[in-house]
């Protein structure tokens, strides 16, 4: 029981000395702001004596209302301090932006400038594409890229507008330069088919590289053995050496090999389409078979000084069927293939 008694007491104590040390809390607290509300109400009067006149200006003024002037006045200061920082940041960045405007103009100009020289090149490139796919016997088709040459009224566009009016330009291009993708096939296909048939006629120089000279041309010419007139039925063709190669000058079949010794010498016969068969002669060697089917521009033989010759040269015949032509009318139709 007397440690009951003891602990009861205990709480007691300390429940009052709680509440006291709040009470005490509370009234130092009430003081505080008793006291400030007494400074604060305090009343001074403040007089003006003006040395020109007699009358004396008081005005009676508390603490409180000099501190809200001062706050007021430190409010206005600040606000004026802060706005003339704040309007130097953005003075800042206007010239800035004024400077990146005028960097975007020049760009839009030089953008306008590039846009019309394309413009300019769209209306030539499509001047030349419709006259080459007449050449070729295609009708052009409805390509249209007719712009004045005004860049104020392009595409009929009002004068203020001027960026619509360039996009206008870039789009009315690229539909243009879309349009124009058919026909450019077509130019291709065409020429794909002309090439085809070129391959297929002698209408390359026989010696690979283009080198060579004439040393004899078709026709009559003087027999350099016996200096009488005869019928030279092809061309001579010499680099002044042995062992320059020589090439097809079209698609086709080695028909015949052989060698004469008092004519042609080493010689190839080959068949082409169309009727056409060429014949190349004096070789050095064959690079062919009997039967080989052979590509325009590749190598057949050599030069050489085979058969009745003075000398190395390629002697070359072009034949239609049963009737023999002269060579030159179908030299150099289309380059010399590197093989």
């Amino acid at each position: 029981m007397a440690q009951i008694h003891y602990y009861k007491r205990f709480e007691n104590n300390l429940v009052r000395k709680t509440k006291n040390g709040v009470v005490w809390l509370f009234k130092k607290i009430g003081n505080f702001f008793l006291a400030i509300f007494k400074f604060l109400s305090r009343r001074y009067t403040i007089v003006l004596v003006p040395h020109s006149e007699k009358k004396i200006h008081n005005f009676h003024v508390s603490v409180i209302a000099i501190v809200l002037f001062f706050l007021v006045f430190f409010g206005i200061a600040g606000t004026f301090f802060w706005y003339s920082a704040f309007s130097g940041l953005k003075r800042g960045d206007i010239a800035e932006w004024n400077s990146e405007l005028k960097d975007t103009q020049i760009n839009l100009e030089q953008l306008r400038n590039e846009v019309s020289q394309l413009s300019r090149a769209a209306r030539g490139f499509e001047a030349v594409l419709s006259s080459t796919l007449l050449s070729l016997g295609s009708t052009p088709g409805t390509l249209n890229f007719t712009a004045p040459s005004d860049r104020s009224s392009f595409f009929n566009l009002s004068r203020g507008d001027d960026i619509l009016k360039e996009m206008d330009d870039i789009r009315h291009l690229a539909v243009y330069l879309s349009s124009a993708v058919d026909p450019v096939k077509e130019i291709g296909s065409i020429l794909d088919s002309q090439s085809a048939i070129l391959s297929e006629i002698p209408s390359i120089w026989p010696i690979r590289g283009g080198i060579g000279h004439f040393t004899a041309m078709f026709g009559i010419n003087r027999d350099p053995f016996t200096g009488a007139p005869h019928m030279h039925t092809g061309i001579d063709l010499s680099t002044y050496r042995s062992g320059d190669p020589i090439v097809a000058t079209a698609d086709g079949q080695v028909a015949y090999m052989g060698y004469e010794p008092s004519g042609f010498g080493n010689y190839i016969i080959i068949r082409h389409q169309h009727g056409f068969y060429t014949r190349y002669a004096h070789l050095l060697s064959f690079r062919v078979e009997t039967g080989q089917m052979v590509k325009q521009g590749e190598t057949i033989g050599y030069i050489g000084n085979t058969g009745r010759s003075t000398g190395p040269h390629l002697h070359y015949e072009v034949h239609i069927g049963s009737d023999v032509v002269n060579p030159v009318k179908y030299l150099n139709i289309r380059p010399n293939p590197a093989r």
